[in-house]
């Protein structure tokens, strides 16, 4: 066999990556995909109950980015969808991220009122302040406040997902879940906020659709590459499997999740409800406000965060410290002596924690920087 491009996974960096590849430069790509479908994580099915399921827990879209909206249009059409999270604390379940609404929910009225003039005088409104900034910051009621967030909707959440305490993570983790001085509810405030209206699977099937690209699923790339001739290859599994982890292993979390479908219409008031101090799950999701189907029964899934065991579970989430960010760079500089005949990409090829439509971006980037734009016609093929 003989290929233009092999490409390693077959989630949205490999699936973006294999579209421009063979649409726009009319090359062919082999995808090999250790599992049985495409998508990657983002990948959906229909339950025995008719449900629309994500196999690996709840992929909400959201982008601020016109370019990857417009490009993933050409893919699906979507059914506009806003998410809503509520946490429970102290056993009541508030607004999440945690905003002036939460503070009414949890506090007497007038010390309520105290504590929103307090954000809105030292911060202003409709800003997002990470939990850690505000904690360093603030003083009098406002630190009593951090404390509070801090230790009833934060710590306990950081530590069961991702297996650490908040202050031993990069500052880009941390700061996703913020305190919001606003009464919006939404979990996102990106413009564009919708779910695929067929699914995401559907939305990759369509990607793939190309007579110039191949798959392969059920297959580890290792066990063919020597059967297979190809000029350049797209990694976009751990960069660190692919040298052999010859400077270490980069960690991950892990996640194990639990489905049941219960004889109700709904069991929760919004998409997904957290856990951050009791039970040993983080959060259970609702998958029919996801889909917005009609049905009698209702699945959920609840996740269990767990540490990544090579070869037991799979890799999730990049933990991102000083440590770890150390190993990286050894490993970029492997990746440099190859001089472009190795692209690496994704969550686990790039070692970053990227959203959904951040990925989208970076491969959109990758190939017009990368690839489209390459001064050279590399003919060699590609040997380790």
């Amino acid at each position: 066999m003989i290929f233009d491009w092999l490409i390693v996974g077959a989630g949205y960096s490999a699936c973006v990556t294999a579209e421009r590849i063979a649409t726009q430069l009319g090359q062919r790509v082999l995808i090999v995909e250790q599992r049985d479908h495409i998508g990657g994580n983002a990948y959906d099915y229909y339950n025995e109950h008719g449900i629309l399921v994500h196999k690996y827990g709840p992929h909400i879209f959201h982008t601020k980015s016109k370019k990857v909206w417009d490009y993933l249009s050409q893919f699906t059409e979507w059914r506009h969808y806003y998410h809503h999270v509520l946490g429970v604390v102290e056993g009541k379940k508030v607004p999440i991220p945690f905003n002036l609404n939460s503070l009414y929910a949890l506090f007497p009225p007038h010390y309520a009122q105290k504590l929103e003039n307090l954000l809105l005088e030292n911060f202003g409104f409709g800003v997002k302040v990470p939990i850690l900034k505000l904690r360093e910051s603030a003083s009098g009621d406002l630190a009593f406040l951090a404390n509070y967030i801090y230790e009833n909707v934060f710590l306990r959440y950081t530590m069961k997902q991702w297996g650490v305490k908040p202050e031993e993570l990069d500052k880009g983790v941390t700061g996703r879940v913020p305190v919001y001085i606003s009464r919006d509810n939404r979990y996102f405030q990106d413009p564009y906020q919708a779910m695929p209206k067929l699914g995401y699977t559907e939305m990759f099937r369509r990607m793939l659709a190309h007579p110039n690209i191949k798959v392969l699923l059920n297959t580890d790339y290792r066990e063919i590459i020597k059967d297979v001739k190809f000029n350049r290859i797209l990694h976009t599994g751990s960069i660190d499997t692919f040298f052999d982890y010859m400077y270490g292993e980069l960690p991950y979390r892990s996640l194990r999740f639990q489905f049941e479908t219960l004889d109700q219409e709904l069991y929760q008031e919004v998409g997904t409800v957290n856990y951050p101090n009791d039970y040993d799950i983080t959060r259970i999701t609702e998958q029919k406000y996801l889909s917005g189907q009609t049905s009698p029964k209702t699945t959920l899934v609840m996740e269990y965060p767990q540490a990544y065991v090579p070869g037991k579970n799979d890799p999730y989430y990049p933990i991102l410290n000083e440590d770890n960010r150390d190993r990286l760079n050894l490993y970029l500089k492997e990746v440099e002596k190859l001089n472009g005949t190795a692209l690496f990409a994704g969550r686990l090829g790039d070692y970053k924690y990227y959203d959904m439509d951040h990925a989208v971006l970076r491969a959109l980037g990758l190939f017009e920087k990368e690839i489209a734009n390459s001064t050279s016609e590399r003919q060699t093929v590609f040997a380790r």
